[in-house]
C-alpha cells in the first residue's frame, strides 16, 4: 500500500514539474524572432549610417522587433487557464 502511494506522489510530482517547465517556454519562440528582428534592424542602420545614407525604414524594423519581443514576453508570462482558477 504504501509503495503505490509514493509512486503516486512520484507521478504527481513530475506532472506537476513538466506543467511548469510548459508554462515557462511559452512565447520563446516570439520573443526570439523579435530579438532577432531588432538585432537586423540594427545592423542594417548601423551599415547604411556607414555608407553616409541616413536610412529610417531600418528604425521601424527595430520597432517591430521590440513589439514582437514583448508579445513574446507578454505570452511567456502568462499563467495557464488551468492554473489561474486554482491561485
Amino acid at each position: 500500500m504504501g509503495a503505490q502511494h509514493q509512486k503516486t506522489r512520484r507521478l504527481k510530482v513530475m506532472t506537476e514539474h513538466v506543467e511548469e517547465t510548459e508554462h515557462f517556454r511559452r512565447g520563446v519562440k516570439t520573443r526570439l524572432l523579435g530579438f532577432i528582428l531588432m538585432v537586423l534592424g540594427v545592423l542594417d542602420s548601423l551599415l547604411t549610417l556607414r555608407g553616409g545614407i541616413p536610412a529610417y525604414e531600418f528604425l521601424l524594423l527595430i520597432l517591430l522587433g521590440a513589439c514582437v519581443f514583448a508579445i513574446g514576453a507578454v505570452r511567456g508570462g502568462r499563467r495557464p487557464f488551468t492554473e489561474a482558477g486554482e491561485g
